[in-house]
């Protein structure tokens, strides 16, 4: 009985220093992505009051670091640098100041910060500048230096709390190709995702020691352009092949999304998306037990979080009021009057005078014989009266620039067969919708209610022509006449005015649809603006002081008996 006794003792003690030896870290990590210039609660574009914001960011990581302190680990996820007039005026206008977005990541913190594929849109001498003014590390393993064949920024970063060893491991999407002028992104290039976080993750394990590794991806979580090279969207090939990960934040589709992976060996990776314009976080706990410097045991748990309502941050609002009273100075210019409001509604359901006044531009500038042009927000307004700046980043949302290229007139027509196919259905009865809707992509601000991307619905002026939507897919477009009445020809080479976004490749309607090859594309570039797409159309209504909009009335969905009864229906069930 005595021996039994003194091995139970002897059995206890050993417990109890084993347990007393062990040690329990929780890390807090919060990212933001796609803030798109969401720093102050104000639209400076619809000149209004608005939940989310970086300033409510801050102070709901603010409460957080009174409990963590340096457990809390802050990210930056890329796709900040433009959106609001506050990224452009940052960028563009004001170049020579520090840029609003460096200032907003240096207040609050931010230990590492990844780059998106609107970053790059801005060009180097922004891009570049706005890095080496962050006092975080920016961090991309898949964007690599063409010269030397090594990543152009950090792969990762290490960051060491209480002795456990987190490593952060940055990409962007692969498809910058697709969209943007290589002028933007010279002596660079984009590796594939997936190889690239399975060489990475190796690496990691075998010489940082890393006990846990996050991902801080700029991809969405699957779709998007596929190629023999790459995928847009690769998130989830990432997170279910490659083992490693504990958590993934990602961004750029613009959907909220909480999701629990698993690879094929079993082991499970929390992926959060918190969707875009500071509204949300994507918020995780890591819960970690230490053994003689070894994680023993790890617990993630996250969340996505609203930040709608949260009290603003006064001192980051202080901090940043020089920049936000420029700002308004700059947006409150008076350009013009419209004697008619205007809506980008209109332009899913036939012409409208907000399509066509891009399209007007885009001829005058260019002298193009087509132009192509796309509804790029889904519901803008510019009110009857007075005009000023501020509208016309609602009559403009990007800064894309003007390109005309040379297309033969079948390659028109199949550019066009991709784009309503896209947009519209195939009826078969009067009933039918006429759109193309979805109902899972109805919070979704990049599709609102449409099956696919809004700002791929690409139309056409300078020619004449109907969409039956009877007809299936690929044999729905007729092109009747060019508009000044001459005959419109499949063989002959027309000059088309469209934006550098579309030009690039961007929505596959060039590639995919009109079938040029991609190498192709800047061959058939016959002129670039100087300035960007925004820059002209403001000069223009400077230019004429009072803007007349008017409908060219040069295409329309058929069979009418059909068609004008179904665009009633849709129109109500998406802008209810």
């Amino acid at each position: 009985m005595r021996k039994l006794t003194a091995t139970v003792l002897a059995f206890l003690c050993a417990t109890i220093s084993i347990m007393a030896e062990n040690k329990e870290v929780t890390i807090r990590m919060v990212a933001t992505t796609d803030v798109h210039g969401s720093f102050f609660p104000y639209d400076f574009i619809e000149r209004k009051a608005i939940g989310g914001s970086l300033t409510r960011v801050s102070t709901y990581v603010k409460e957080l670091r009174k409990q963590y302190g340096k457990n809390l680990i802050l990210l930056e996820n890329g796709d900040i640098l433009q959106g609001q007039p506050t990224c452009y005026y940052s960028n563009f206008v004001k170049p020579e100041l520090p840029n609003a977005a460096a200032m907003a990541v240096n207040y609050m913190e931010y230990d590492a910060q990844t780059i998106g594929n609107h970053d790059v849109e801005t060009g180097h001498a922004v891009y570049d500048k706005w890095i080496g003014e962050l006092k975080c590390p920016t961090i991309g393993a898949n964007v690599i230096d063409t010269k030397t064949g090594n990543p152009y920024l950090k792969p990762y970063i290490i960051i060491e709390r209480e002795g456990v060893r987190i490593a952060v491991l940055g990409m962007i999407t692969p498809a910058i190709p697709n969209w943007l002028s290589e002028s933007l992104w010279s002596g660079l290039r984009f590796e594939e995702m997936t190889s690239c976080a399975k060489k990475w993750v190796r690496h990691i394990k075998e010489e940082e020691n890393a006990d846990v590794i996050v991902g801080l991806f700029h991809s969405g979580w699957n779709g998007g352009i596929s190629t023999l090279h790459y995928n847009e969207d690769a998130v989830e090939a990432v997170a279910r092949t490659i083992d490693g990960f504990d958590i993934i934040f990602f961004g750029h589709d613009h959907n909220k999304q909480k999701v629990m992976a698993k690879t094929a060996s079993g082991n499970k990776v929390l992926c959060l998306d918190p969707s875009c314009n500071a509204m949300f976080v994507a918020d995780a706990t890591l819960k970690l037990t230490m053994s003689d410097g070894k994680i023993i045991g790890k617990h993630v748990e996250g969340d996505i979080v609203s930040v709608v309502d949260i009290p603003e941050d006064k001192d980051f609002n202080a901090y940043m009021q020089p920049v936000r009273d420029s700002v308004s100075n700059y947006v409150n210019q008076k350009l013009g009057t419209i004697t008619t409001t205007i809506r980008t509604r209109d332009s899913f359901f036939g012409c409208s005078e907000f399509n066509d006044f891009i399209h007007e531009v885009q001829l005058s500038v260019t002298g193009a014989d087509i132009s192509f042009t796309a509804p790029l927000t889904f519901d803008a307004k510019i009110e009857k009266g007075d005009i000023y700046m501020s509208d016309m980043f609602k009559l403009y949302c990007y800064e894309n620039d003007i390109y005309m290229m040379k297309m033969r007139g079948k390659e028109i027509r199949k550019h066009l067969e991709m784009s309503y196919d896209q947009w519209v259905n195939t009826m078969t009865s009067p009933d039918d919708h006429i759109m193309l809707l979805a109902d899972s992509t109805q919070y979704n601000n990049q599709k609102c209610g449409f099956k696919n991307l809004t700002f791929n619905f690409d139309c056409a002026a300078g020619i004449d022509y109907i969409v039956d939507v009877t007809k299936p897919d690929g044999q729905k477009v007729k092109i009747l006449r060019m508009s000044n009445g001459e005959p419109f020809v499949e063989d002959k080479w027309y000059r088309v005015a469209m934006n550098s976004y579309r030009s690039n490749g961007g929505g596959e309607l060039l590639t995919r649809g009109a079938g040029i090859p991609a190498k192709e594309l800047e061959s058939r570039i016959m002129w670039r603006s100087e300035r960007d797409q925004r820059y002209y159309l403001t000069k223009e209504i400077e230019r004429r002081k009072v803007v007349t909009p008017k409908v060219f009335n040069n295409w329309k969905f058929v069979p009418e008996e059909w068609t004008k009864p179904a665009i009633e229906r849709d129109m109500k069930i998406l802008f209810k």
